[in-house]
């Protein structure tokens, strides 16, 4: 079990060194990533160029194998996750502050030469910076969760979440084994039982969800942020120093949002 209050670190990964462009075209330190240990964080990966990422069957259950792998390496739990055609999702609680960074640099790196040993392929496959978003698990981690497993039915390629085998919906909804997947304790409180538990995932994952709350998802997570209640965000920016949330500066305030 995490003890968030004893690691009190935040991971500020790729400081002044690197660059965000503004859309407008104005150079400005690239925003830092926030990673607090013990909190969980929702993660993107896309293929460079939004390239097909996987073809095969067999690229996703490399890709799954290589994943469970680092994860346990890293010390990184994985709550949830999808494997799109162009790009992942993951729902994770790193025990340090370079959890996330380690798992996915192995898990990438070793992906990568599958990849173009099958494929004839050379030079990269992802974009060299993966986005993120710390997730306030009181309010938002289960709605996450649901944003993750219901991500093939939003994206038309099922019509429902249990009919795509590649996510955590099966062993969240169904209780189909799948040793990547940690339960949460967000997840634990939805029954005292695991059929309780199962029926009670499902049951929000049928629901409807607002266009608003994916849009927090997005948002969080494309600008780097924090998804979370204001008593959150307060609570984050007292431990790491800094705030939360991108605020510009002079001529940048009619601009438009940083690209992460």
């Amino acid at each position: 079990m995490h003890d968030t209050h004893a690691v009190a670190q935040t991971y500020l990964s790729n400081r002044v060194t690197k660059y965000a462009i503004l859309k407008r075209g104005t150079v400005v330190p690239r925003w830092p990533r926030i990673v607090v240990p013990g909190e969980p964080m929702h993660i993107t990966h896309r293929g460079h160029n939004r390239a097909a990422t996987f073809r095969s069957d067999s690229d996703r259950e490399y890709y799954l194998d290589a994943l469970r792998s680092a994860s346990h390496r890293a010390r990184c739990s994985i709550h949830a996750y999808v494997l799109m055609t162009n790009h992942i999702h993951l729902l994770v609680t790193p025990e340090d502050r370079d959890c996330t960074a380690r798992m996915l640099k192995m898990v990438g790196s070793r992906y990568v030469r599958y990849h173009n040993a099958a494929y004839a392929q050379t030079g990269t496959l992802w974009e060299g910076r993966y986005r993120s978003a710390l997730i306030d698990s009181a309010y938002y981690f289960l709605a996450c969760s649901r944003y993750i497993d219901c991500n093939p039915v939003r994206a038309r390629m099922v019509s429902r979440p249990e009919e795509y085998l590649w996510s955590s919906y099966r062993a969240l909804a169904l209780g189909h084994p799948d040793t990547l997947v940690t339960p949460h304790v967000s997840y634990r409180a939805l029954g005292l039982t695991t059929s309780a538990r199962q029926s009670a995932y499902t049951a929000l994952c049928a629901a409807s969800v607002p266009d608003t709350r994916l849009a927090e998802v997005r948002h969080a997570t494309d600008g780097g942020s924090v998804l979370g209640s204001a008593a959150f965000h307060a609570r984050v920016e007292g431990r790491i120093g800094r705030p939360t949330v991108r605020r510009l500066h002079g001529g940048d305030r009619r601009s438009a949002a940083l690209v992460g």
